[in-house]
């Protein structure tokens, strides 16, 4: 018998036999008996593969990312078996895994519903209990299309006619076949731990000309004590939900009428929003910024100038005016150059920073679209920073300053990446590096950590992302700063030096809270609807307990809004209990209760949302105590 040398997990080589499997190398030597699957030379490998050449070979272990990517993906193999099972006629499409689970895409005729997942999921326990191997089967590209056209898995064929493999694998479990890199758990029984979460609509390949598909979402764990933690994170999510919470607390809509992705904002949303842009301003203001307004639509010719329209014209909308194309703004930085460019500028004048609250388009498919946070219409707190290549470190450090205060402010701590130069994009070489370069040695002079995230920066240039960590630990992507090199040269910006020469300055591109619409879908989970008092679109209501307090009440009123605060009145003939509940659903930050004796003593008994009574207080005690909460927080 031919042998072959392994050098189990980077100890002394062994020889076994050609063709024996990890899994049986791993259990004669004691090494990986909880491996879930192998690499070999680096590779991931079924444990059932047979080792037919030598090499390194490592177990995978169930505490390892790619382990618990590989028994989500095995999964939804199992789901998707259950589901041809109990629904004939179906066809299978994908079934990746996924940042917190699995899906599968399904074709079917008719409509799957929420009631239909404990079905599914009891299948999926019996197919587990019957302890069914995965199966690997290597064939022709050619072989593999009759495979899937006898089947009628019509889905499949067109992913293999898409290929450029002439060699594919596919794996069997029971009944059910899938086209399948792999690797997988060894059989069925290895998955100890799932659950169905929900169903929703897809478009194949995600193109929303072709056929409408059917989503079914899940999850699984290696231990089912994880599994009811993740399912305790999803309920608490679902709560914090800024969809429901946005209809709850009556902050915006979005109606199917008007059109998927634009947000109409209410009166307690639109000041929500009114005071967070009041405060940017005000901020942007004392460090030096200054404040411009640039056009909806610009001439498509000037996209075409920036590159917009070769590298982001699919993101775009345009439209025509007196038989000239114009484009529908996706970004700001165009008007901004333009204000540059009006005047000769020198060294002296630098660095100019402009600000813009900049309501831009961009057109995003409707299977992305997600209440507040992926939108087609939204407002960035946008800024241009144009300066001489000198004062650049200085300028993104002190960018770098402005998140760290801005993010503080809201309580959000949160995580860096620099994003690198993607496969579209413009610009040489030497201005992508030197860009690059800027942005790790800013951020290595602020003491910041950083992940690089090679190939996902903007098409002019690379950039930070900043990813926010919310009160249930998710990251959300909001802040941005780019350097760019490329648009100063393409739309000839200079400056004239010390030395009386025309020189290039460098432009960098920055959103402090990103998109206003995600930051506050954003800021809604993240406090569960229960803003900072400074931040409440209400931030108290008077409630009487009776309509012979109705007169003092609305003198309460009166004082206190005239003290800015932002207050309501509920002189509703209801119970006093109703009235607190309902001001409490409405995440009120104070609740002043009057009844006779506050009307006598000419008072008022707050009580918090939280549902803590404070004691009987003046309408001036009141205001004293309240006064620090109400105002926006300021920097020294």
């Amino acid at each position: 018998m031919e042998e072959v040398q392994i050098k189990i997990n980077d100890a002394e080589e062994i020889a076994v036999s050609k063709g024996t499997t990890a899994e049986e190398i791993f259990a004669s030597n004691k090494v990986g008996q909880d491996a879930v699957a192998a690499r070999f030379n680096g590779q991931l490998i079924d444990l059932t593969a047979p080792l037919n050449t030598g090499g390194e070979l490592k177990p995978l272990r169930r505490t390892e990312p790619e382990a618990l990517e590989m028994l989500r993906h095995s999964t939804s193999h199992i789901m998707a078996q259950a589901v041809r099972q109990l629904f004939p006629g179906v066809k299978v499409t994908i079934g990746p895994s996924i940042e917190n689970g699995f899906y599968y895409d399904f074709d079917y005729d008719s409509t799957f519903t929420p009631e239909d997942l404990p079905r599914i999921e009891a299948r999926m326990a019996e197919i587990i209990a019957q302890e069914q191997p995965f199966s690997r089967r290597e064939m022709s590209r050619a072989e593999a299309i009759k495979l899937f056209e006898n089947l009628g898995e019509p889905y499949k064929v067109e992913i293999l006619q898409d290929m450029d493999d002439e060699e594919v694998s596919i794996y069997e479990l029971g009944d059910f076949i899938d086209l399948c890199r792999g690797p997988h758990l060894v059989s069925s029984k290895k998955v100890p731990a799932f659950k169905l979460l929900g169903v929703s609509g897809a478009y194949w390949r995600g193109d929303e000309r072709r056929q409408r598909l059917q989503r079914i979402y899940g999850t699984a764990f290696f231990a089912r004590k994880e599994l009811k933690q993740h399912l305790n994170f999803l309920e608490e999510a679902k709560k914090r939900d800024h969809r429901r919470l946005g209809k709850d607390l009556d902050l915006f809509s979005i109606h199917e009428e008007a059109g998927a992705g634009l947000v109409i904002w209410h009166p307690r949303g639109a000041l929500l929003r009114a005071l967070i842009e009041d405060f940017e301003r005000t901020e942007h203001l004392k460090r030096g910024y200054d404040i411009v307004s640039g056009p909806m639509i610009l001439k498509t010719d000037l996209w075409q100038a920036s590159g917009h329209f070769d590298n982001y014209r699919e993101n775009m909308y345009f439209t025509e005016v007196d038989k000239i194309s114009y484009g529908i703004k996706p970004m700001n930085c165009l008007s901004h150059m333009l204000i540059y460019k009006s005047r000769l500028r020198s060294y002296r004048d630098l660095p100019l920073r402009y600000f813009e609250l900049g309501t831009v388009f961009r057109h995003e498919k409707s299977g992305v679209l997600h209440g507040l946070i992926r939108v087609r219409q939204f407002t960035q707190d946008d800024a241009h920073i144009i300066c001489t290549p000198d004062q650049l470190n200085d300028e993104i450090k002190g960018v770098i300053q402005f998140v760290v205060d801005i993010m503080g402010v809201f309580g959000f701590e949160f995580e860096t990446e620099i994003s690198t130069r993607p496969e579209k994009s413009i610009g040489t070489d030497e201005d992508w590096e030197l860009a690059t370069t800027a942005l790790q040695t800013a951020m290595e002079d602020m003491g910041l950590k950083y992940d690089i995230n090679v190939g996902d920066g903007a098409f002019y240039g690379p950039k930070i992302d900043v990813n926010l960590k919310d009160a249930l630990n998710r990251r959300w992507q909001c802040a941005t700063i780019q350097c760019d090199l490329t648009l100063p040269e393409r739309f000839d910006l200079t400056f004239v030096g010390s030395d009386g020469e025309r020189h290039r300055p460098v432009m960098i591109h920055r959103t402090i809270l990103g998109s206003i619409e995600r930051f506050i879908g954003v800021l809604i989970e993240h406090y569960a609807g229960a803003f900072p008092v400074w931040l409440a679109p209400v931030q108290a209501v008077i409630l009487t307990v009776t309509d012979r307090g109705d007169e003092y009440a609305r003198e309460v009123y009166a004082k206190l809004k005239n003290e800015g605060l932002r207050v309501e009145l509920d002189l509703r003939n209801e119970k006093l209990g109703l009235k607190i509940r309902e001001a409490q659903l409405m995440k009120v930050p104070y609740m002043l209760v009057i009844g006779d004796r506050e009307v006598e003593q000419g008072g008022i008994s707050p009580r918090t949302r939280t549902g803590k009574d404070l004691k009987f207080m003046t309408v001036e005690e009141f205001k004293a105590r309240v006064q620090p909460e109400i105002q926006p927080p300021v920097f020294q």
